[in-house]
């Protein structure tokens, strides 16, 4: 099962099926396109096992954190590398947008296919105008959107319709709550939580075994619908935000190069299972699992923080979505021959810090046409566009993702301790899997006094 599993997750193995894909879906359309229905079926397994994962291991990385002590400092580092980490990508995104894009301007031959690609599209579809002069919907107040994105006010109604945003904040408020009953009453729901954490950590790691198969079907079907010439159209975009995502990567592994105590090679090798399923689901929520395995396991980073702080990061830091808003407004700027001063730049890095914290829970087409609310500081007219984003979409978000991935598992890494380092690293025995035994928490006592 081991070798199946190291075999499953290989990335030359997962390059081979992207590529076998690829020839399958444009030599073989016909076949390839009703192969889709495999990859529609794996993704829904993976999201079956999501929120049952992350209620219970929040829940219980939160009671042991309040029982362990330092919590206040863990909430605090993390607010302070969130803010710093967004701000770092959006200013990644902006110099590497501007040094690759330069100063020119789109050839003609690129202006031309952008315009039959948008041309077909309109006469492709019917638009429907009314004219009654009904009263406009008025709009939501902040208040009124905050509280129907965040707060659910039922949360069985939030775990059944799959709403992860609300369903971390009923684990974070009632993790604190069980961290605050005191007389071991809580011992019990700790150890239901803790079988359920370890039954979805072994579901996943049983459906990773038919990656590869998924992979080949997911590709050879997606290029079997839109064909290659949407890609070659959007080349030099793709291009762009390439460059700026493996920028990020590289920031991102270094630092957990030097946060985890491993060698390089090492380090890659952990990151093989998220980088694996980042590619494959284009779901930052199905890789919660082998971050933590690869941080806790690999890295040795204390367990407690890694189950707390990952799911955080995944529904908070959105890197990827930031990273891809400036680099996808830059370059409708540069379509349009549009040239942006220091202050515009620090607009488009503004602007996408916060379409970047709207896309939380948001997936596909939602967080394409986010864009257009970048474009709007700008008075970019991102509507004509919009088609040649979602044709390379599915690109897009594999590289969104795995952005998203490797890097909120580098800011994990800076939150919490280096392996080995401060007394947090006694935390691992309260992990879920490990022993609470009153020989343990004594010597924890004893360390601290010290």
């Amino acid at each position: 099962m081991n070798s199946l599993y190291k075999l499953a997750i290989n990335p030359w193995v997962i390059l081979v099926s992207l590529l076998s894909g690829a020839v399958l879906g444009l030599s073989a359309p016909e076949i390839a396109l009703p192969l889709g229905f495999l990859g529609d079926i794996y993704i829904d397994l993976l999201k079956m096992i999501v929120l049952p994962f992350m209620v219970s291991a929040v829940i219980f990385s939160l009671q042991k954190l309040l029982r362990h002590g330092g919590a206040g400092a863990v909430l605090r580092r993390t607010c302070a590398v969130f803010a710093a980490a967004l701000v770092a990508v959006a200013a990644l995104g902006v110099l590497t947008s501007v040094v690759v894009q330069g100063g020119g301007q789109p050839s003609a031959d690129q202006v031309e296919a952008y315009g039959r690609m948008v041309g077909q599209d309109v006469a492709a579809n019917d638009t429907v105008i009314e004219l009654d002069g009904g009263a406009p919907p008025a709009k939501a107040s902040l208040a009124d959107t905050l509280r129907s994105s965040l707060v659910p006010t039922n949360v069985f109604a939030a775990l059944a319709q799959g709403e992860t945003l609300k369903a971390l904040i009923f684990a974070l408020l009632f993790g604190l709550a069980v961290g605050r009953v005191t007389g071991g009453v809580a011992d019990g729901l700790g150890r239901g939580l803790e079988a359920v954490y370890q039954a979805c950590q072994q579901l996943t790691k049983w459906l990773n075994l038919p990656l590869p198969l998924v992979l080949t079907c997911m590709s050879a079907a997606q290029l079997a619908r839109t064909g290659i010439g949407p890609l070659l159209s959007m080349l030099s975009f793709l291009g762009l935000f390439l460059v700026a995502s493996l920028v990020v990567l590289a920031v991102a592994v270094l630092l957990l190069w030097r946060r985890g105590g491993l060698s390089l090679g090492q380090t890659l090798s952990s990151l093989r299972a998220p980088f694996a399923l980042a590619l494959a689901t284009r779901s930052s929520a199905t890789c919660m699992p082998a971050m933590i395995d690869s941080l806790a396991d690999d890295m040795r980073i204390p367990r407690v923080r890694v189950e707390l702080l990952v799911p955080l990061s995944i529904s908070l830091l959105r890197i990827g979505p930031v990273l891809y808003y400036v680099c996808s407004t830059l370059f409708i700027a540069h379509l349009y021959g549009r040239s942006l001063g220091p202050q515009d730049l620090f607009v488009v890095g503004a602007a996408s810090l916060l379409a970047g914290c709207a896309s939380a829970g948001m997936t596909g087409l939602v967080t394409v046409s986010l864009t257009g609310m970048v474009c709007g500081y700008l008075g970019l007219p991102f509507e004509a566009a919009f088609i040649l984003f979602l044709a390379v979409d599915p690109l897009c978000d594999m590289l969104r993702t795995v952005v998203l991935v490797v890097g909120n598992a580098a800011a994990v890494s800076l939150i919490c301790e280096r392996p080995g380092a401060g007394p947090a690293s006694a935390g691992r025995e309260g992990a879920v899997g490990g022993s609470d035994s009153g020989a343990g928490a004594g010597a924890g006592q004893a360390l601290h006094s010290a």
